[in-house]
């Protein structure tokens, strides 16, 4: 009885939303805003960059990026600290280093592997193929003639 008398209290006591409200910004720390949430990959998403995700969490990382840019940041700074927080996953275009070396060079890699086995391939097909036997003479000429 008491929980149900103190439930309504504790709703209106709590804030509407856990998210800072987004901080006021010059012009030029918009831009810079914007252009660390263009570098920066939505989590929910993947497949897109913060500014351009809809997603409540991607909202609230782009309100953390406005947030330390008030607090005086470096864009390097704020970089490391999402790195930090979620891996170089989150960058859209990922720090070349030795963790990420199969994902820049893999595909660079697998092109090479393909153009080598075409080439085999190509190189084994036009080879120099043995003279017709008298037996096979025979029967391509018996063939042949069958034919017309």
């Amino acid at each position: 009885m008491l929980s149900l008398v103190l439930l309504p209290a504790a709703l209106l006591a709590a804030p509407a939303s856990n998210a800072a409200p987004p901080a006021v910004l010059s012009a030029e720390q918009e831009q810079r805003a914007d252009k660390l949430a263009h570098g920066l990959r939505c989590l929910v998403c993947q497949n897109q960059t913060l500014a351009e995700s809809n997603a409540p969490l991607a909202q609230d990382m782009r309100n953390l990026i406005r947030g330390q840019l008030a607090d005086g940041k470096t864009d390097a700074q704020i970089m490391r600290f999402f790195e930090d927080r979620y891996g170089d996953f989150v960058r859209y275009d990922p720090p070349f280093k030795p963790v990420t070396w199969l994902l820049w060079l893999g595909p660079f890699a697998l092109l090479a592997l393909g153009f080598l086995v075409l080439v085999r391939t190509l190189k084994r097909r036009a080879g120099v193929r043995a003279p017709l036997t008298a037996d096979e003479r025979a029967r391509a000429a018996r063939f042949l003639d069958s034919g017309s």
